[in-house]
């Protein structure tokens, strides 16, 4: 019998999805986070968040440029999922929490896709996601004829229903971005592409 289930695993299953973003599968842990939700003031977890794909992005309201355009490119994915957009919740993440109030993430996230959720923390809870997924920042204050100045990294981290780290997308940070290859790896992980909650539910039958 296990045999035989282990072939339909594999005729069900398939080859192996071609992504056209980074595979990141197994290379960063599960998503795990406490932090404070801009649009409600609730406190909330990665657990508030299953069954959805989510995308993950470090930024600040203040941005000039990087983190405008990186969301403009990600509403524009959405749209192209259609109703399928609501399986998907981006987390945006403000690396500059002294400045970014709740009220000023609101405001920001909901110059775009509702489906955007501006999350603020302490300075550890950002700290210790930051490095959970290696993601690098910096805040200089201002002062002394010195300009306040906010650095972060610009990658978006997408994980599946089950909250397991999957792709990594770079290049959404120009108004131009190429999104072919975004739009279509995002639908795959819509449509239940790298989750393996057909293999979990077959082992539990022993």
């Amino acid at each position: 019998m296990i045999a035989a289930l282990i072939a339909v695993f594999c005729i069900a299953s398939g080859p192996a999805k071609a992504w056209n973003s980074t595979d990141m599968t197994g290379a960063l842990p599960p998503l795990d986070f406490t932090m404070t939700r801009a649009s409600d003031g609730q406190t909330v977890t990665a657990a508030d968040f299953k069954d959805k794909i989510v995308l993950l992005y470090f930024g600040y309201t203040f941005c000039p440029d990087v983190c405008p355009a990186t969301l403009m490119n990600i509403t524009q994915v959405l749209k192209s999922l259609g109703p399928k957009a609501d399986d998907v919740r981006v987390l945006f993440v403000t690396v500059d929490p002294n400045r970014d109030t709740l009220q000023a993430l609101k405001d920001f996230t909901g110059a775009f896709a509702p489906q955007i959720v501006g999350l603020r923390g302490s300075a550890n809870q950002l700290a210790a996601l930051a490095k959970r997924y290696r993601v690098a920042y910096s805040v200089t204050p201002g002062g002394n004829g010195k300009p306040y100045e906010v650095t972060h990294g610009s990658a978006v981290y997408a994980f599946n229903r089950a909250g397991d780290i999957k792709l990594l997308f770079t290049g959404l940070t120009t108004p131009d971005g190429k999104l072919d290859g975004v739009t279509a790896d995002m639908r795959a992980l819509v449509a239940g592409a790298g989750s393996d909650s057909w293999w979990r539910r077959m082992l539990s039958w022993f």
